[in-house]
């Protein structure tokens, strides 16, 4: 049903003027769907106060209601179209009084962690892009068939909110910008494995994949005994306050981060619009600092000279900087899990070299998953993930490369399937034909080299067939040939 929908949707927004890309119709659909989803949660909010014999105070007025402006129904439940607004009449009042009045909820709200105060925040950095009122009522229409009651339902709409985001992603010049594969994600809150109460940090949230999943893992506690457990109200309260911080400098993936953690169910996500490297590292204190950092910072980017003034470590590579920032804001016995390019291992300029004795000096580097090419659809870059935690020094370093035999791509994505086994061999951090251990007293004191070699991968030297040989002579002579006659015939 929700897939379905969803195409129905880009359709539409691709005859829309307003609406040139992939990025644009996320956006859109996002704050419809975020509207009907806030008129479902209130819906049910107002039932469970009714059970317990309590009043529920609505946060959206009667006239700014979902079931009032959008999709008011006739007595037998279906759309009044004497009533629901369409054409100019509706992007006017979308325009000219729900923006606003969805927009006053930030300066009115009480504080920062609350629904009132994300609504507010999400309607000031987004606007109505849909031109036509007409589209616009299409659109409102499909995403009114959709019900986001159930658990299930909800399920569903968050797996499917991924799907657009991902789709976003591959839309981009740089897929792993708005997404990082869920498979990937998930892995490294396994190796990581939080628990609650501990105060979870991303500070390049893009989309919130990281929260998101840190949330669902958290939530769904490991059975004890063999029993499942089911979270208390006060863990309840706990994982929705107290758990995932982020920051993002970006407006869309800012807004979609929000909207991404909202659908998963943490009702006021705590995720601040900022460059976070506009932040001296000088000034983090002890009441700042996070027990883990979860992280696919953006690489490749250049930051000003008067950003890099913050760093004790001068460079414009962005990855590098936020990799200090994310040292320094862990917690003594802090965990991190955090994507870089592959290249961060051996860069030889200062800045690498220093950052790497920095690392090891100061964490405990001890596993690096060493990941395809291919594992960013779209980012064209290899990649790796440091798992440290802050306090002691490196002494060892655990390798673990994955080969998995094919390429990856847009129809052959990495899968949960293919890390199992780095998972279950990092507890112990074995020897094996693709994971081997380096110490660091045996590597270069001067460079702390710790470029990903692997020592036992056996070499294949596959014979050729002499009919393959010959093959291939006749092919690269007669590919001679050609060339020649080409250049006799310009003569």
């Amino acid at each position: 049903m929700f897939e379905q929908t969803f195409k129905n949707i880009d359709d539409i927004l691709h005859k829309d003027a307003g609406c040139g890309s992939e990025l644009d119709y996320v956006e859109q659909t996002s704050w419809v769907l975020f509207l009907k989803y806030l008129d479902d949660l209130e819906r049910d909010k107002a039932t469970a106060a009714e059970l317990s014999g309590k009043t529920y105070t609505n946060i959206i007025a009667p006239d700014y209601k979902w079931t009032v402006w959008a999709a008011p129904k006739d007595k037998d439940g279906k759309l009044d179209h004497h009533r629901a607004l369409t054409g100019d009449d509706l992007t006017d009042f979308v325009n000219i009084k729900l923006f606003p009045y969805l927009k006053q909820f930030k300066a009115d709200a009480e504080s920062a962690d609350t629904i009132e105060y994300k609504i507010g925040e999400i309607f000031s950095e987004l606007k109505n892009r849909i031109q036509s009122g007409y589209n616009l009522r299409e659109v409102i229409n499909r995403i009114d068939e959709l019900r986001f009651r159930t658990h299930a339902e909800k399920h569903e709409m968050s797996h499917l909110y991924e799907a657009k985001i991902q789709n976003m992603g591959n839309a981009g010049r740089n897929g792993g910008e708005y997404y990082t594969p869920r498979p990937l994600i998930t892995t490294i809150i396994k190796v990581i494995a939080p628990e609650i109460g501990q105060k979870i940090y991303d500070g390049a949230c893009g989309s919130a994949g990281f929260l998101c999943e840190a949330f669902n893992y958290l939530r769904n506690p490991q059975p004890v005994d063999g029993k499942q457990r089911t979270l208390s109200s006060k863990e309840t309260e706990i994982l929705q306050k107290q758990t995932f911080y982020g920051k993002e400098k970006k407006s869309l993936a800012y807004i979609i981060g929000i909207m991404n953690m909202i659908l998963h169910g943490v009702e006021a996500p705590n995720i601040i619009h900022t460059n976070t490297l506009a932040e001296n590292l000088a000034d983090i204190q002890e009441k700042d600092r996070y027990d883990i950092v979860l992280a696919n910072p953006p690489f490749g980017g250049k930051e000003r000279a008067e950003v890099q003034q913050n760093f004790p470590i001068k460079t414009g590579e962005t990855a590098s900087l936020f990799l200090q920032h994310f040292i320094k804001i862990l917690k003594a016995g802090g965990k991190a899990g955090v994507v870089i390019k592959n290249t961060f291992l051996s860069n030889t300029d200062n800045a690498s070299v220093a950052l790497r004795k920095q690392l090891l000096e100061s964490c405990n580097l001890h596993t690096v998953l060493d990941l395809p090419g291919g594992t960013f659809t779209g980012a064209g870059v290899k990649t790796v993930v440091l798992f440290f935690e802050k306090g002691s020094a490196t002494q060892k370093v655990w390798f673990y490369q994955l080969n998995l035999g094919r390429n990856l791509g847009k129809g052959n994505p990495l899968s949960e399937k293919d890390l199992e086994e780095f998972v279950r061999l990092s507890l112990s951090k074995p020897e094996s034909e693709k994971s081997w251990s380096v110490n660091i007293k045996d590597i270069d004191q001067t460079t702390f080299d710790l470029s990903a070699k692997n020592p036992n991968k056996k070499e294949e030297t596959r014979l050729r067939q002499p009919q393959e040989i010959l093959e291939e002579m006749r092919a690269l002579d007669e590919e001679s040939a050609e060339i020649l006659n080409s250049i006799l015939e310009l003569l």
